[in-house]
């Protein structure tokens, strides 16, 4: 449709699409990644056809790989890899293994080949980190049970797509029908490629990395050019780009400027991430996209449901509650710009046709679509669907209780106090220290344990779920407060702590004191509706503690003899 109009003026023409539809994914909440795949695939042949400088859409296509496999080989710091923690691993490992076993089924029973097959499920069990993390933050989460251990299942996905294209890299060469000697030359360079990694690792890396830590600028082109660098070295070999980006990020894991370096590549991987989707774009026959729509409806709706379904019941045997797999769950329920990158790996190799980007692309679009949705509104879908989740949960979900205070729902309790933070742990201690006695509610691990040697009685749990009121030992409390932070009470999702207390306490029939902590009055007149007997302004009686302090410390400050000198501010005239 668009005639040539020269390399600058195309990819002009590009960002400002892909800004156009930039705006409109914000105006949707959704994540850039789908703007971008949109982007590429109007771009291409089949639809707008702006795109007559392949070269140069390719060379930086090829650039954003090696930048994005950078950065996730700077996550494979030794020492990241052995913290990880036994549900992590064995969630993340479970998640790959059923998805992929599962996906292969669905592929061969829709009458795709079997090395079709084992790359598109392969491709279904990558989530998008970025995506993920991003959501969890917006809705303050991240240190959430669930975000913590959502986040520590895609590490393990970063681990398996280093191990699913190293293997790939590993069959392409080996299957290209190389002769001997190309074997025997391929097998020196690999194993002088890696002995580089190695000693630029053990001796190079620390210093270098300090000498260019000077510039921020110099830092980041250092960190360019040795992805580049080992990408382009490791294609010569035969590796593949690929398999070089990772590697570069890997030699610069261990070293100081590891999350630096990710904060400033962070823009720079999303800009040239355009081109990838570009340069698919490009390459996408939507004539062929049409014959997939079936296949891609089916695998989206097994990444969509199956997925979570799959971690909700590993969780549910590792012993956690149902609610806590449900919304860990959730954030595997799509795939990620690597599902593309590995299909794309797959085609340049010759394994499969372009038929498998086609679906797979059509299946990104869905479930990332869908899935920002479903994690959004993560607490009201998991209200709809509890009553059919208890079959993924134990009878005593033993997991969740390994960090609460040993004996504690046996002993009797004054005060409830819920969410252990600053406010909260100082709240207990003071209570404590006059003599009651208080019980503490939070769900983060390290904070229960902080609080817990400090002497305080505290059990894990997630206050936003109406639920877990019903089993906790209220006899005898006389009190409850909330001292959830604001951005937890009253986040952007429907899960307000603060109201769920109220409401939950008043249907239990607890008829003791009900305390809330709020900024303002606006949100204190709406807690007393929901039947609040207290609401506690930590800030205003702070201001108001401050001033007295500093009205009492002018009151003994004697008042000055004589005025301070004056500086002359009047500018001065040159002559």
């Amino acid at each position: 449709m668009f005639p040539e109009i020269g390399t600058f003026y195309e990819i002009a023409l590009l960002i400002g699409l892909a800004t156009a539809l930039g705006i409109v994914g914000v105006m949707l909440r959704q994540p850039m990644i789908v703007a971008f795949i949109l982007a590429g695939l109007i771009a291409g042949p089949g639809m707008l056809n702006i795109v007559h400088s392949v070269e140069a859409v390719e060379l930086l296509s090829q650039i954003s790989i090696a930048v994005l496999l950078f950065l996730v080989g700077l996550k494979l710091d030794t020492a990241l890899v052995r913290s990880l923690g036994q549900v992590a691993l064995a969630t993340g490992l479970g998640q790959v293994l059923f998805t992929s076993l599962i996906g292969f089924a669905l592929c061969a029973a829709m009458g795709f080949d079997w090395v079709t097959a084992l790359y598109v499920a392969i491709a279904l069990t990558f989530s998008s980190t970025i995506i993920i993390v991003k959501l969890l933050s917006d809705k303050h989460e991240v240190d959430s049970l669930h975000g913590k251990i959502a986040l520590g299942f895609l590490i393990v996905q970063d681990l398996f797509v280093v191990f699913a294209m190293v293997v790939v890299s590993t069959i392409g060469v080996t299957g290209a029908g190389n002769g001997q000697g190309d074997i025997v030359t391929l097998a020196l360079g690999t194993l002088g490629l890696f002995l580089f990694a190695f000693i630029f690792i053990r001796y190079l890396a620390r210093p270098l990395t300090r000498l260019v830590s000077r510039s921020s600028e110099l830092l980041v082109i250092f960190a360019v050019a040795l992805a580049a660098g080992l990408a382009a070295l490791a294609d010569v070999i035969g590796l593949g780009k690929e398999l070089g980006g990772l590697l570069a990020g890997v030699t610069l894991a261990s070293t100081p400027v590891r999350d630096l370096l990710t904060v400033r590549l962070a823009s720079l991987r999303d800009f040239l991430l355009l081109f990838f989707f570009f340069a698919l774009g490009v390459g996408m026959d939507l004539s062929a996209i049409g014959n997939q729509i079936i296949p891609s409806i089916v695998l989206s709706l097994f990444v969509l449901i199956g997925n979570p379904l799959i971690v909700l019941a590993i969780m549910g045997f590792m012993g956690y509650r149902k609610r806590t797999g449900f919304l860990a769950g959730l954030t595997v329920a799509q795939i990620s710009e690597f599902s593309l990158i590995f299909i794309a790996m797959g085609i340049s190799l010759g394994h499969i046709n372009s038929d498998a980007m086609g679906l797979v692309t059509l299946v990104g679009l869905v479930t990332i679509t869908l899935s920002v949705y479903m994690i959004t509104w993560s607490h009201k879908l998991y209200e709809w669907c509890a009553p059919f989740l208890s079959i993924f949960e134990r009878r005593t979900p033993f997991r969740e209780l390994a960090d609460d205070t040993p004996g504690a729902e046996d002993r009797r309790h004054d005060i409830l106090v819920v969410g252990m933070g600053r406010l909260g742990a100082r709240l207990a201690e003071g209570l404590a220290d006059v003599g009651l006695r208080p019980l503490g509610v939070d769900f983060n691990p390290e904070v229960l344990r902080s609080a817990r040697e400090r002497g305080l009685d505290v059990i894990m749990g997630d206050a936003s779920d109406p639920e877990f009121f019903a089993h906790l030992p209220l006899a005898g409390v006389r009190a409850a407060i909330s001292a959830a932070p604001r951005s937890v009470a009253l986040s952007l999702t429907e899960a307000d702590v603060h109201a769920t207390m109220c409401l939950a306490l008043r249907e239990l029939g607890f008829r003791g004191l009900i305390a809330v902590t709020v900024e303002n009055e606006h949100d204190a007149e709406r807690y007393r509706k929901l039947g609040a007997d207290l609401v506690i302004c930590p800030f205003a009686d702070a201001a108001e503690a401050a001033l007295q302090h500093v009205l009492e410390a002018l009151e003994d400050q004697e008042p000055p003899t004589a005025e301070p000198p004056r500086k002359d501010l009047a500018p001065q005239v040159l002559n």
